[in-house]
């Protein structure tokens, strides 16, 4: 034992007995904290598989289509301009309205036509009273040259005038034609069948008929049925002449091919239709190829000028794998689905994917017909995790279908 108190009789610093309560008490803490850590690490491992719905890809028989922006436009349309000069006495349509070939647009004032009419009817009498005079007297000339009582020369020249009456009459036939055709161009009527526009021209106006600047009246343009115009780029035009070549697609140059038509806000085609043309060059412009197709108007519903989504037939009839675009997930640059395998645990498959069939998402590659395919649930899948799978329920069942 030291004298100065430094050490203890036992051997120990009086400053380390001194702190030794202390330590007692920190011990007991960390016991706690390490039993806690125990507990949770029990209650992770413990935490049943999450639950997700798996389903296997649905098979069936399935068409492509290639889609494209198109623009109605109308098969007939035509601008109603007036053919003779006068005042305008009537205007004989609804503005907007549909009317039908024949029917009375204007009326132009006829009266002076209808006096040029009569003046040419006149001469065309006149013409034809000659010839009949002229004809007698041929024929009297050529009694009397028989019996020498007339020369020879006489009979000429009366052949000769019947001749110039003749050349009279028709030519009297000619400006009563042209007269008359002026008297029925005072009533313009419908060419067409179709969809008038506003009359430009209202009641007292003068138009003028003459052909370099004859005034426009109004203007009309067919609706039913319809064209719709778009333009497809080379590539899609080099695989449908692929698929021809290969006899998987009818061409449409020479085919009606079907197309449907999607307008704006429509999420599945209202409208039928077939291919009717092709044009017989690419825009080397834009690298297009202008295609047209003649769509169904009964309901009067389309109006020339109007944009619509065209849905063009682009391939044959195949056997496909289909899932609901919630089943695909995307890694980077990739598009994946999850499926389970036989131990329960997630894998994810590379695919390849397809268009759009009836809402349901075509897996072109990388999917088999038999494998458990995530379609909900995906955000608890991982990788190497198992899962506890099981089949859609009948609301789910329905809402993934379109």
């Amino acid at each position: 034992m030291v004298v100065n108190g430094l050490l203890s009789s036992s051997g120990v610093s009086t400053q380390a007995a001194a702190s030794s309560p202390r330590r007692l008490q920190v011990f007991p803490l960390l016991a706690l904290l390490a039993l806690g850590a125990c507990g949770e690490k029990k209650e992770q491992a413990a935490a049943p598989p999450p639950p997700v719905t798996v389903a296997q890809p649905t098979r069936r028989v399935v068409t492509d289509w290639d889609e494209f922006t198109g623009r109605f436009d109308a098969i007939e349309q035509v601008q109603i301009r007036a053919r003779v000069t006068g005042f305008v006495m009537t205007v004989d349509f609804k503005d907007g309205a549909i009317v039908k070939e024949g029917d009375l647009l204007y009326t132009i004032d006829p009266r002076q036509y209808e006096a040029t009419a009569e003046q040419a009817q006149g001469q065309l009498n006149d013409a034809k009273a000659k010839i009949d005079f002229a004809q007698r007297e041929l024929e009297r000339a050529e009694a009397l040259v028989k019996t020498s009582a007339v020369s020879e020369s006489i009979v000429d020249q009366r052949r000769q005038a019947l001749q110039v009456a003749q050349a009279a009459s028709l030519q009297a036939e000619g400006v009563l034609k042209r007269a008359q055709l002026d008297l029925e161009y005072c009533k313009v009527r419908a060419p067409i069948d179709g969809r008038i526009s506003r009359h430009l021209v209202t009641i007292g106006n003068l138009v003028q008929g003459s052909e370099t600047g004859a005034t426009l009246l109004t203007s009309i343009v067919s609706m039913d049925p319809i064209h719709v115009y778009f333009d497809m780029d080379e590539s899609i035009y080099l695989k449908n002449s692929r698929l021809w070549f290969e006899g998987k697609r009818p061409s449409s140059r020479d085919t009606p091919n079907p197309v449907q038509v999607m307008l704006a806000g429509e999420t599945k085609p209202s409208h039928e239709g077939r291919m009717d043309f092709l044009d017989n060059r690419l825009d080397i412009g834009t690298g297009t190829l202008r295609g047209r197709a003649l769509v169904d108007n009964h309901d009067l519903s389309i109006l020339p000028g109007q944009f619509a989504r065209v849905r063009v037939l682009g391939s044959a009839p195949y056997e496909a794998l289909l899932l609901p675009d919630t089943a695909i997930a995307t890694d980077q640059s990739r598009k994946i689905v999850f499926v389970v395998k036989s131990d329960d645990t997630v894998d994810a498959k590379p695919v390849t994917l397809g268009p759009l069939d009836d809402g349901l998402r075509v897996i072109r590659e990388g999917l088999k017909p038999d494998d458990r395919v995530i379609v909900e649930g995906l955000q608890r899948a991982r990788i190497g995790a198992k899962v506890a799978p099981h089949a859609p329920t009948t609301t789910s069942t329905s809402s993934a279908k379109p």
